[in-house]
């Protein structure tokens, strides 16, 4: 069953059980999330959609994992995917309305009011600001837009950007820098060295988070430091800031979220969210008493945040594949790390990314009911069998059917590559 479940999770230590929500539905890791003001949360997965709760809402147009989303302007979204686009989604309109295309997955939307602008942070390294003729809540669709830059200082991936409130412009990258731009002219405001993964912006501070761990807090118009929440603990992948309350909330790769207090500059909480696997998304309900977590599991976390200190960690308790790897047959080890986030092995609803694997044998690729296949299967010839899913993984799916939604990688190992299929042989086969 999809949409909003209440669970009760016994907490170790505990006399009694405490409430938290959970949004299921999706078929893939959680990447994205942003609450909206009206309350109501969009969610972006690696099963290529967007969720809106509660309901769910399903929006369904992007041919790759949804990284990004802005819902600022609710009920208007924007997302942005592993499939280089940005698109634009309106409640009154079925279809969803591309605003631009870069040449590499979008890191991060950012959305300015007075005027209108659009920013996208770019993989191939770009920024591109968008004007839009109409406000966003005009209720115009599909929008009048024009690229008003593309902005271009950055030596790699551009991970953030963020919009201040006198409308100027931050950003951060893989290089290790953050740029405030005036126009199309930037100056580095910090250079951490690592890459930096999130920004996020106050009244007068800029906080950022690193892959190298570091958290820290620096003024954003000189860039001295003014405090430093480095932990062990690496990537730093998600942040967000509730305002009214003060908080800003800082998940890393390791499954943590430390609660900040912006007003004393002090943590407050630092909690053991995730059992297995990184925090990749964070979002605070519009009161800041909930926060919203995403990571490697295919539901979404809500826990009350003055009670987070009291819960067991989430995720990674009934999923098959975070089983201990040493339990598994080699060829189920094989599928749970190289396949299971993108493909079933039942002919049951499903959300994740790519085709269900039931009755792979003998069948044609690209022609299981249901699933929107690239042009490049749509019609394919290939037959899936021993063979052709050998030489899938021998060379990659990048060179065996280049321009498929498939991901790139490659099993070296022969012997990994049979046991994978022998697995699949039995697991596929039809009742």
């Amino acid at each position: 069953m999809r949409g909003l479940l209440t669970l009760l999770l016994l907490c170790a230590g505990l006399a009694q059980a405490q409430d938290f929500t959970t949004y299921k539905g999706h078929g893939g890791p959680i990447m994205a999330l942003h609450n909206a003001t009206d309350g109501q949360l969009a969610s972006g997965s690696f099963d290529n959609t967007l969720g809106l709760w509660p309901g769910p809402t399903w929006l369904e147009g992007h041919d790759a994992a949804v990284t990004a989303l802005n819902y600022a302007a609710a009920p208007t979204a924007i997302s942005g995917g592993d499939d280089f686009r940005v698109l634009m989604w309106h409640p009154d309109f079925a279809e969803p309305f591309e605003i631009t295309k870069m040449q590499g997955k979008i890191g991060a939307i950012a959305i300015a009011r007075d005027p209108d602008r659009i920013a996208v942070a770019s993989w191939d390294g770009s920024i591109r600001v968008l004007n839009l003729f109409e406000p966003l809540d005009a209720g115009t669709y599909p929008p009048s837009v024009k690229i008003s830059g593309d902005l271009q200082h950055h030596r790699s991936n551009v991970t953030d950007v963020a919009f201040a409130p006198d409308g100027s412009l931050y950003s951060a990258s893989s290089d290790g820098t953050l740029r405030v731009w005036d126009g199309e002219t930037s100056r580095v405001l910090a250079n951490q060295g690592f890459g930096i993964n999130r920004i996020i912006l106050g009244d007068s501070w800029l906080a950022y988070g690193a892959l190298d761990g570091a958290t820290r807090v620096i003024d954003r118009q000189t860039g001295l430091q003014i405090a430093d929440f480095t932990l062990d603990r690496r990537p730093i992948l998600s942040m967000d800031y509730h305002a009214a309350t003060g908080q800003l909330a800082v998940g890393d790769g390791q499954g943590y979220i430390m609660m900040i207090d912006t007003k004393a500059w002090r943590i407050t909480r630092d909690f053991r969210a995730m059992r297995q696997g990184p925090v990749w998304a964070l979002a605070f309900s519009q009161d800041g008493k909930v926060i919203h977590a995403g990571g490697l599991d295919d539901v979404i976390y809500a826990w009350p945040v003055a009670l987070l200190d009291e819960f067991e960690p989430a995720e990674g308790q009934a999923r098959t594949f975070l089983r201990d790897a040493a339990t598994m047959p080699n060829g189920e080890r094989q599928f749970m790390r190289k396949c299971s986030i993108c493909h079933a092995l039942t002919d049951q609803t499903s959300r994740k990314a790519g085709p269900s694997l039931v009755g792979l044998f003998g069948r044609r690729a690209g022609t299981f009911p249901g699933y929107s296949y690239s042009q490049t299967l749509d019609g394919s010839a290939i037959v899936w069998e021993a063979d052709t899913i050998d030489a899938l993984f021998d060379e990659g799916p990048d060179h065996y059917i280049p321009g498929s939604k498939m991901p790139m990688q490659v099993i070296a190992r022969a012997q990994d590559r049979a046991d994978l299929i022998a697995f699949l042989r039995d697991a596929t086969r039809e009742e």
